[in-house]
Parts: C-alpha cells; structure tokens; sequence
C-alpha cells in the first residue's frame, strides 16, 4: 500500500498585552474588528460580521453587508477564556474541512495564542492549501496583535 505524505500542521504562536478572556473574546466574539476581511473572506466585504455560535456544534459564519451567510466552520470544543477548536471551511464544502484549534495561556505581561492548523489529508489540494495558509496565518495574527495592542 503506498504511503500518502500528509502535509504538516500549521502551527503559530503569538503574544498579546492582555488577559486570556479579553483575548478570547476579541479572538471570537471580536473578530469582525480585527479579522482582515478585503483579503480573507468569503465576501470580501470590509462590512461583513463574523459570528460565533458559543457552543459545541455551534457555527463561525460571516455575514456579507447583503445578507449572504458563509459558514466558515462547526466549534467542535468550546472552552472560553482557554481554547476553542473547530472545522475550518470557509468558502469550500465541509467535506473538506480542516481543523482549527486555538488556545490561550496567560504569560508574564498578557496572553500567548497558541494556532494549529490541521486535517489537511481532508483537502483534494492538500499540500497547496497547507501552503498558503502557511503564509496567510501571520498576516491575520499580526491583524489581531495590532488590535490586542491598541485596546491594552
């Protein structure tokens, strides 16, 4: 049987100035303000909401300014202030949905973010998904850093 090379996970890790409720909260019920909507959403709508459904089984969807709805994942744990995980689809099928999973560590001076992005073997375009979410993860966390250090 041949053996399928499975990209990676993604893995990031980010320090903000603030307590891990606050940066749980801006991390989710906060995204739409910190979350870089022209170049990475559905809509690509500055306007567009981003809603979490606070539970097990609850939905990430963005919301255009027109009122289409994209759902981007299903939380598959929800833990706040400490860690969520969930599907993460956006724009695709959830049949080829990857996982998401972020947590949140108090720090000496505020708040580590750990990112892992995972489940590639669910994509048809693994190796080229794995890549660009490679470089597209630090360009949204330095969205959310810049805001965390702005409310700090």
């Amino acid at each position: 049987m041949p053996v399928i090379d499975t990209p990676a996970a993604v893995r990031h890790r980010i320090e903000v100035p603030m307590e891990p409720a606050q940066a749980f909260d801006l991390f989710t019920a906060g995204m739409a303000r910190w979350w870089p909507m022209i170049s990475h959403s559905c809509s690509a709508e500055r306007d567009a909401r981003i809603t979490f459904e606070p539970k097990v089984g609850g939905h990430v969807i963005e919301t255009a300014p027109d009122g289409r709805e994209h759902v981007w994942g299903t939380l598959t744990a929800w833990q706040p202030p400490r860690h969520f995980s969930m599907t993460w689809h956006p724009g695709r099928d959830a049949a080829q949905a990857t996982q998401l999973d972020v947590r949140f560590d108090a720090v000496e001076g505020g708040c580590a973010i750990e990112l892992v992005h995972d489940g590639w073997s669910q994509r048809n375009d693994a190796a080229e998904a794995r890549g660009r979410y490679a470089r597209g993860w630090p360009l949204v966390l330095a969205c959310f850093e810049r805001m965390a250090k702005e409310i700090a």
